[in-house]
């Protein structure tokens, strides 16, 4: 099985949209975060994102059916680093290590370092992938809601 990253454009839009609603609904129930959790953002918001110029949305595409997506922002600046956001994968194929192909192709694509992530500091399998990538933590921790927090990361 072979993990790709398609380039999507702004007709894709609405094939994110569903896809990231999919994806990132049970977080949403779980933690109540309703203004930023990107399950609960409008189609709009996909949308002015695959239109900044230093936005790359890609399909995580496996065997030709794409089931999930990562974005980066890269502005191409040797003084900000890259930034991925959002990344998820649908729930029927999470768990198979597609998350870490596509993060790996990223940093290909993008460069290996110069890199930035946050993510729930209290979904521990979050944080063990993104440690496992070499990804380290950094003394900032943001307090979404009573009931989550986010955690940054560098590489």
């Amino acid at each position: 099985m072979e993990i790709k990253l398609i380039r999507a454009d702004e007709s894709h839009a609405e094939e994110i949209w569903n896809m990231q609603k999919a994806s990132f609904y049970n977080l949403l129930i779980k933690y109540r975060d309703y203004e930023t959790n990107p399950g609960n953002e409008p189609l709009e918001k996909v949308v002015k994102r695959l239109k900044q110029p230093y936005t790359y949305f890609y399909f995580i595409s496996l065997n030709n059916k794409n089931i999930g997506a990562i974005r980066i922002v890269d502005k191409k600046s040797n003084t900000e680093p890259k930034h991925i956001s959002p990344i998820f994968i649908l729930p029927e194929y999470r768990n198979k290590g597609y998350a870490q192909s596509a993060i790996l192709l990223a940093e290909k694509i993008h460069g290996a370092c110069g890199w930035e992530i946050d993510t729930i500091l209290q979904e521990r399998a979050n944080c063990r992938l993104y440690e496992k990538l070499g990804y380290r933590k950094t003394d900032k921790i943001k307090n979404v809601n009573s009931l989550m927090s986010l955690i940054f990361y560098i590489k």
